[in-house]
């Protein structure tokens, strides 16, 4: 059985182990992005060199033990009563991944079982064996920690990620003394059970973590320990009757703790904290510290754009020119003149004249009705803004501000997650941009934004999105603009 118990943890920490691992790594191939990677940058996996979290933590609580299953119990003994002992634990916790990690954890407490509590005095009444008894022990132990929130969590999951659930189990060695006594008192028999290298007990349960602030958890756990041990409640070998009132050899209890968790380390989170799915989504000037070395484009930047060889529309743009997320050279006013070469940025005008109209009719800024800004793309479920993003917009502040006219800020998104999430998600996609502009200069009642959700599809056909490779969805999650 101890065997056994053993063999059980380690099946359940190895696949969640390398399951959780696999979560934070992306695979790139010469295809557009996948799922899992946006835009052409790669994510950089969590290594101990690189490691952007915190992962270690002290624990420590108190709680109540209830043996459940011996020869002397306390859940309803034979007052009728239960019998409350004490315990207390302190750990020191690993995060090996954002959902598994190892604790190393000591357990002192004392359980009270049996016919009366050995601590108060004896109750008359029924002449059956009335013994009480108090056990008090210590134990070490080795716990596997699955972090199911993380585990399981959706990308369309919209919680505030400051809950989490966790399952433990795991194994160690158990030291005690259980002491019994009669209705009068008297101390009828002591059992010792020293630390032994070679005997084994178990634990298993689970927790509820609630995040306080960066630095501290509170959780909440019930455990079940398995003892091994049929002495261990104090009814003794020698005493036979009372060590045949249960069958079982193994007496084992229920303990519920409340404890603190604190999490060590220089970095703003913890990596058991960190939402997982945010990771697959990281773009590579988020993710990457400035000295460290990453393969950014997988074939190259032969233009030197910024934009990757694998997806750029223009692969000889010209150096300096300001680039759309296609790698496109932005021509603000689509006179054929791209902005890098235009005198005029904002004024149509032939390209012999360097993108100026040949005779201006008026010193007053000329007004422009429409406006075709493309590429204003977002990562899944998210409205940050990109840097790819911030040319657009700065050549759409300039626009604007030389136009008399007033334009809607339309938001969009693919059809992944449901409708009424969508909805909202392109209404923050189109006042992020609208803030933006109006934080760089533009007049705040020449805007208005709306979410169009994924009723809006730059491309009909990726219904579902599964149907149409990443690219296709990418631009599906844009924002653009209408002139009222």
């Amino acid at each position: 059985m101890k065997l056994s118990l053993a063999i059980v943890a380690l099946a359940l920490a190895v696949p969640t182990a390398s399951y959780a691992q696999d979560s934070i790594m992306v695979v790139s191939n010469d295809t557009y992005p996948n799922t899992f990677s946006s835009g052409s940058a790669n994510v950089s996996p969590f290594t101990q060199k690189s490691k952007r979290f915190n992962d270690w933590a002290i624990s420590a609580g108190a709680g109540v033990p209830l043996l459940q299953s011996g020869d002397l119990t306390s859940i309803k003994n034979g007052n009728g009563k239960n019998l409350f002992g004490y315990s207390a634990y302190i750990s020191i916790d690993k995060a090996i991944t954002h959902a598994f990690g190892i604790n190393l954890q000591y357990d002192r407490g004392e359980t009270r079982q049996g016919w009366f509590n050995t601590k108060d005095s004896a109750p008359a009444g029924s002449t059956y064996q009335q013994v009480g008894a108090r056990t008090q022990y210590d134990a070490i132990s080795l716990l596997g920690d699955i972090n199911f929130s993380n585990l399981l969590r959706r990308v369309d999951n919209k919680s505030t990620f400051r809950w989490a659930l966790h399952g433990y189990a795991g194994i160690g060695t158990l030291a005690y003394r259980a002491y019994q006594k009669d209705l009068d008192g008297q101390r009828l028999a002591t059992e010792i059970k020293p630390f032994k290298l070679g005997s084994f007990f178990g634990q298993a349960g689970a927790g509820l973590k609630f995040k306080v602030n960066r630095r501290l958890d509170l959780e909440t756990r019930l455990m079940y320990v398995y003892t091994g041990d049929d002495e261990f409640d104090g009814g003794g070998a020698q005493y036979s009757a009372i060590n045949k009132r249960e069958d079982q050899i193994s007496d084992n209890f229920f303990n519920a703790t409340l404890g603190l968790s604190l999490k060590l380390g220089k970095h703003e989170s913890h990596l058991m904290w960190h939402d997982p799915l945010q990771e697959m989504y990281y773009k590579l000037d988020v993710l990457a510290d400035k000295n460290q070395d990453i393969e950014v484009c997988k074939k190259g930047d032969a233009d030197n754009d910024g934009v990757c060889d694998d997806w750029d529309r223009q692969l000889d743009t010209p150096a300096g020119a300001r680039v759309d997320g296609a790698g496109v050279a932005l021509d603000t006013d689509l006179d054929g003149v791209i902005d890098l070469y235009d005198k005029c940025v904002t004024v149509p005008g032939p390209v012999e004249n360097q993108g100026c109209p040949l005779t201006p009719t008026t010193t007053d800024p000329v007004i422009v009705n429409e406006m075709n800004l493309e590429g204003i793309e977002f990562d899944l479920n998210s409205d940050r803004i990109l840097p790819s993003n911030t040319p657009i917009l700065n050549n759409a502040v300039n626009y604007i501000n030389s136009s008399n006219g007033s334009y809607t800020v339309i938001g969009a998104t693919d059809t992944r997650a449901s409708e009424a999430y969508n909805q909202k998600l392109s209404e923050r996609r189109a006042n992020s941009v609208k803030n933006y502009l109006i934080k760089n200069g533009v007049d705040a009642s020449k805007l208005n934004a709306v979410g169009r959700g994924e009723k809006d599809l730059k491309y009909p056909e990726c219904d579902p999105a599964t149907k149409c490779p990443e690219w296709k969805n990418r631009a599906n999650r844009r924002v653009y603009f209408e002139a009222k």
